[in-house]
């Protein structure tokens, strides 16, 4: 095998400029294509991370039904927390997950005192919640603080708003919410700072300590179950003598109830303990909250995530006898998840278009080739050498034209793309100014990019090098 590689870099060699030229329109084509890939990789990447670290996470964890409805915000769906001890544990206990913050989301009237139009309002804790979304403090333009986040008593205003109602850092606005009994309660607030506006969800949304939603909605602290808090060692459960029970009466009557109907839990006075388990574990109050959002160390392993989560809860089932929790990522919340997957679709067709100058180029060259050594071919035909070693030579200069293109073309990307990671190409978004975008690419895109390459080389040299092997020699002998 070595002998036929030197023969083959010797019958390139014979035609340099050729080979020279055939090599560059690989190593052109393989160039645009990765610093393609890395400045549209990089700029997707960079807007997932505008959207995911400014808003709404890498992914989110709701009751099961709260999807359905979620554009009205509805808070009769809200987790309990009878459900989040064992869902906040588990967030806890992944090694994957940077933080978590849970949320209480709501519609709201918003006034001035003059003019009065709908909102969406969410209630959060401030330190979880910049830990979840730090670009969220970035979307503050104007006047007020950013840390902590959010105050008690203060309000996180959008730009719409603040535009339409001429409003400004400082100035008293009132929210009026109506819970989920159906009962309607206001709560003055001062503007702390105006959100820039943001395509898609989070545009319209404003921010409020969690504490003060579940003031305007007048939600209660809840006690857990007791069998929970003697599982987590503050409360003793008495063992009871056994009883033998009595055979019930059957009544062909009355209904037979599901086993996935729970009993609804009566309170028994545990609401001090409760409130202990969630301070001790950092947990915030033993409350509702509408959703909770969910930062990964790694977005990359988004799936793998969330597959854990759902299998790690599934066994909190409802009446239905289906999960209580549902988790979704990003995508499902940003629209621009879609112009993501256009990118995608472009890098797959830009490699693409390198498959078909490869091709061309060196199916063009080896047919050339064949052409000119006719002659060549039949006497070492006639000698003895068989059609198997004439294929495999033609294949071998194929393979060794698209080796040339491709390290040439891989040295130059990478170092084009490296100037322009140190050079930056300034961006903006909204009013973020200092935005820049430093072209990288992973190491799989090059691989990939580069064997294909080199493949697609060797596969276009099989009709040329099968055209050479299946020639009879007389004839090949004859040509002039």
């Amino acid at each position: 095998m070595i002998d036929v590689v030197k023969i083959a870099a010797r019958n390139l060699l014979r035609y340099k400029r050729r080979t020279v030229l055939t090599a560059l329109l690989i190593t052109v084509g393989l160039v645009a294509v990765l610093i393609f890939v890395a400045v549209a990789g990089s700029f997707r990447d960079m807007m997932i991370d505008q959207f995911t670290d400014s808003m709404v996470g890498h992914m989110q964890v709701h009751r099961r039904g709260y999807m359905g409805a979620r554009e009205s915000l509805p808070v009769d769906r809200n987790m309990r927390p009878r459900m989040l001890v064992k869902l906040y544990e588990v967030l806890d206990s992944n090694p994957d997950i940077l933080s978590w913050s849970p949320r209480i989301k709501f519609m709201a009237m918003f006034s001035n005192f003059v003019d009065t139009t709908s909102i969406r309002v969410n209630g959060v804790y401030a330190d979880r919640e910049a830990a979840t979304v730090p670009y969220l403090t970035k979307r503050v333009y104007e006047g007020g603080t950013v840390d902590p986040l959010i105050e008690p008593g203060h309000i996180l205003l959008p730009e719409l708003f603040a535009n339409a109602m001429n409003l400004k850092v400082g100035d008293t606005v009132v929210l009026v919410a109506t819970n989920k009994d159906g009962s309607v309660n206001g709560k003055t607030f001062v503007i702390q700072g105006i959100l820039e506006s943001i395509s898609g969800p989070g545009g319209r949304d404003s921010y409020i300590h969690i504490d003060d939603a579940r003031e305007l909605l007048r939600i209660e602290d809840e006690e857990v179950e007791d069998t929970i808090l003697a599982k987590h060692g503050y409360v003793t459960i008495q063992e009871q003598p056994e009883e033998q029970p009595l055979e019930p009466l059957k009544l062909e009557s009355a209904p037979q109830e599901s086993e996935s109907q729970p009993q609804p839990y009566a309170p028994k006075g545990y609401l001090d303990e409760t409130s202990k388990l969630f301070a001790d574990n950092n947990w915030g109050k033993p409350a509702e909250v509408s959703e909770i959002a969910i930062r990964l160390k790694d977005r990359d392993r988004l799936n793998d995530v969330l597959q854990e989560i759902e299998a790690q809860v599934e066994d909190l089932k409802n009446r239905k006898g289906l999960p209580i929790f549902q988790v979704h990522p990003w995508q499902t919340f940003v629209p621009f998840s879609k112009v993501a997957d256009m990118i995608d679709v472009m890098n797959l067709f830009m490699k693409i278009i390198l498959v078909s100058v490869v091709l061309i180029s060196v199916m063009n060259v080896l047919i050339m080739a064949v052409y000119e050594r006719i002659r060549e071919i039949g006497t070492i035909s006639a000698i003895g050498t068989p059609p198997g070693s004439i294929l495999r030579l033609f294949i071998t200069e194929g393979f060794l034209l698209g080796l040339l293109g491709t390290v040439l073309g891989t040295l130059i990307a990478l170092a084009l793309i490296a100037i322009l990671h140190e050079v930056t190409i300034p961006f903006s978004f909204g009013r973020q100014e200092n935005l820049v975008l430093a072209p990288t690419i992973g190491l799989a895109d090059v691989l990939t990019t580069a064997v294909l390459t080199i493949v697609v080389a060797a596969l276009a040299s099989l009709q040329p090098a099968w055209k050479a092997s299946r020639m009879d020699p007389i004839t090949a002998l004859r040509h002039v």
